[in-house]
């Protein structure tokens, strides 16, 4: 196939930041998905229902002119979250999920949970409102190394709160290893996984390709090569429990290439030339749009959208930089680029 049209997709994971670089950022999703689970990590974190319900004001204000864009928001979690606040979010509609950050996992989670059983209480309520809970799966404990920070956590904390909370729906957010997709695969129709582009192209070994790259850093961090193989073969498996989340974590050039550089790809722009990529290499177009526009939204109960985006198979080369930020693919040429925005 030289062109597909697929059902307009959704991106389940993802950061669109505040202030400037919110309206710089947010059009790139906007161009590419109907709808997005937007991150809560600011500063300061988004630990209120109103606070969310003021920054999903923010991003409608920060879109280009004429997009059709929803964002989907959530709420940060804190030890000891009041589950009134959980109630609160679900009951007037402004909060989709809630957000579980070990503290000090990634990128502003100081203030995220430092004991699972700290917020009991409000996954409690969770499980009883039917919010899912979205979840960085890494342990921060500096003994453990930091490529077995997710395997960890599976055992520590992630397969013990399954068995206690069955009916709440968790989100394995951006895995990266072959024990994840194992736990997640073995689980029940409660348990799901999103999968970013960068996970799927790339191993540990491209942050240390002939120097070091700082454009590949993020967190999770990439991993060996059997587990980028693993993850690889779930997204494109058809399986309902895995769809697209690109985690698209954008910091400046100079926050990125500096002595203690933040993690985070920036792949909004061309996310879906990306995916679609992988799916061509691997026979497997037709399971594309289940993975882009169907999985996620019949996880979260939504409603699948009714536009069409189509792609063609072409060569497309992704600039050096936009707007002082170095996208995913910078500088190489993908084979796809979409060539039809959504339409009704």
């Amino acid at each position: 196939m030289d062109e597909i049209t697929i059902r307009t997709p959704d991106d389940w994971h993802v950061h669109l930041r505040d202030g400037d670089a919110l309206k710089a950022v947010a059009g790139h999703t906007a161009a590419q998905f109907a709808r997005a689970i937007i991150m809560p990590n600011l500063t300061p974190p988004l630990t209120r229902v109103a606070d969310v319900a003021a920054y999903r004001e923010r991003i409608m204000a920060a879109l280009p002119t004429g997009a059709d864009f929803t964002p989907l928001m959530t709420l940060y979690l804190t030890d000891g979250m009041p589950p009134e606040t959980i109630r609160e979010g679900k009951s007037t509609g402004v909060v989709t999920a809630a957000k579980l950050y070990p503290a000090h996992a990634t990128t502003n989670s100081a203030a995220g949970v430092t004991a699972i059983d700290r917020i009991m209480p409000a996954l409690e309520a969770m499980a009883a409102v039917g919010m899912p809970l979205c979840v960085h799966g890494e342990v921060t404990d500096r003994d453990v190394d930091i490529f077995d920070r997710e395997a960890v956590f599976i055992d520590r904390t992630l397969a013990p709160l399954v068995a206690r909370l069955p009916e709440l729906k968790i989100v394995f957010e951006h895995i990266t290893t072959r024990q994840a997709v194992d736990f997640v695969t073995a689980s029940g129709p409660n348990v799901a996984a999103t999968i970013t582009p960068q996970h799927l192209h790339l191993n540990r070994n491209a942050i240390f390709d002939g120097g070091l790259r700082p454009h590949a850093y993020c967190l999770p961090v990439l991993k060996g090569e059997e587990h980028r193989r693993a993850v690889r073969a779930a997204a494109v498996s058809g399986s309902a429990k895995f769809f697209l989340g690109t985690d698209s974590a954008p910091h400046l050039r100079g926050a990125k290439e500096s002595s203690c550089g933040c993690a985070g790809i920036f792949n909004a722009p061309f996310a879906l030339e990306s995916y679609v990529t992988v799916f061509d290499e691997e026979g497997a177009l037709d399971r594309f749009e289940g993975f882009a526009g169907e999985h996620g939204a019949r996880f979260y109960g939504l409603p699948l959208n009714d536009g069409t985006l189509t792609l063609e198979r072409t060569e497309l080369s992704v600039p050096a930089e936009i707007d002082g930020y170095i996208p995913f693919h910078a500088g190489e040429t993908l084979t796809w680029r979409v060539v039809r925005p959504t339409s009704e």
